[in-house]
């Protein structure tokens, strides 16, 4: 099924362009105090490598604001403020290079405040995120949640144009994955701004991994949302892990192998658990496309087949770019439909994984 995406205007923040038809963007937050550089700087640095593209810190207090500086010059990836409470935050922050700014309209709402920062991010040329959270809005009352959350967005957009700044992101996050998903549905036949998509407060991984999938998957099947983030109790790199594996099962993006592999059943004579977890271990650090490529995004959707045993294995091999089928203690290697060779089990890893560099050279 091709998914057509929603028709929304297209902004800069940093170097990553985001709505219109650009590819949709992962984000996530950092968890150190804003004010340790340092920390801050390793810890952004490590979400690039897992293929982060923007990256956003608390900003509590002026030397949160004033380690931007620093920040920004330590990192590759855009860096959005996350402003709450004292506008003059943001105002500082815009001072010291940050690309984006995020603004609460649960707790910053005086027009004069919001006139201000609209003023200096229109002179510095970055966009400010409407930044809605259910849990921050003045009326809490679950029943009604929804509609506060999507009209309180378009008052705020409202003040924005009214100070001739269009350079909006908007996002409408709730705990609750029915309010989110009825809230950006409901805000998308209204404006034209693009979305970032999260579910907030989620939780440890299990819980925050499949709601934030459901979510975040429901919209984006939809054709709405332009950048996303999976909010977790747990490091950001796993929040970046995850939304990669948002995008590549609604084929939205591809950074790697898709690996299918069967559930094993008393059929299966091999270890194909222990496989298939190596396999995901090791593929990710296969450098897969020539220098100057970001987050090893491939070109094209390529398939790994690993499947336990002669029922499905031969067919679902087959259709695979590279696929295994098994029978005891050892499995027919199929590449583009073609059977090459029969492999011991032991052996199985590293034959996939040298032609698995093969065909990222191709790619």
């Amino acid at each position: 099924m091709q998914i057509t995406r929603r028709k929304t205007r297209q902004i800069k923040i940093g170097d990553v362009k985001v709505g219109g038809n650009c590819p949709i963007a992962i984000q996530s937050m950092t968890k150190t105090k804003t004010c340790d550089a340092v920390s801050t700087i390793r810890q952004i640095k490590s979400l690039e490598k897992v293929g982060c593209q923007i990256v956003r810190v608390a900003i509590f207090d002026y030397k949160d604001a004033k380690a931007i500086k620093k920040i920004r010059r330590g990192i590759h990836i855009p860096l959005v403020a996350d402003i709450h409470f004292d506008y003059r935050l943001a105002l500082l922050a815009i001072d010291n290079g940050i690309d984006k700014i995020r603004l609460n309209p649960g707790n910053i709402y005086k027009k004069d405040q919001i006139h201000q920062i609209a003023r200096a991010a229109n002179s510095a040329k970055i966009p400010i995120r409407v930044g809605l959270n259910s849990g921050s809005l003045p009326n809490n009352d679950r029943r009604s949640a929804l509609r506060v959350m999507v009209n309180a967005a378009l008052g705020y957009i409202k003040i924005l144009e009214g100070f001739s700044f269009y350079n909006i992101v908007v996002s409408l996050k709730s705990s609750s994955v029915r309010d989110t998903v009825l809230a950006y549905r409901k805000l998308a036949q209204n404006c034209d701004y693009p979305f970032h998509l999260g579910v907030t407060a989620t939780g440890l991984p299990r819980q925050g991994i499949v709601k934030s999938a459901i979510g975040i998957g429901a919209l984006l099947l939809e054709g709405i949302g332009d950048t996303i983030r999976v909010s977790l109790t747990d490091a950001p790199e796993q929040e970046v892990r995850a939304a990669k594996l948002i995008l590549e099962s609604l084929d939205l993006a591809h950074f790697g192998p898709e690996i299918i592999s069967c559930p094993t059943c008393g059929r299966c004579q091999v270890d194909l658990v222990k496989m298939v977890i190596n396999l995901e271990k090791r593929l990710p650090t296969i450098p897969c496309l020539p220098a100057g490529r970001n987050h090893r995004l491939l070109s094209r959707h390529l398939k790994m087949a690993v499947m336990g045993c002669m029922v499905n294995g031969p067919g679902e091999a087959k259709d695979a770019d590279l696929g295994v089928a098994f029978g005891k203690n050892s499995g027919l290697l199929f590449k583009k439909g073609k059977i090459i060779k029969k492999i011991k089990e032991s052996d199985i890893v590293e034959n996939l994984i040298s032609e698995w560099r093969k065909l990222c050279l191709k790619s």
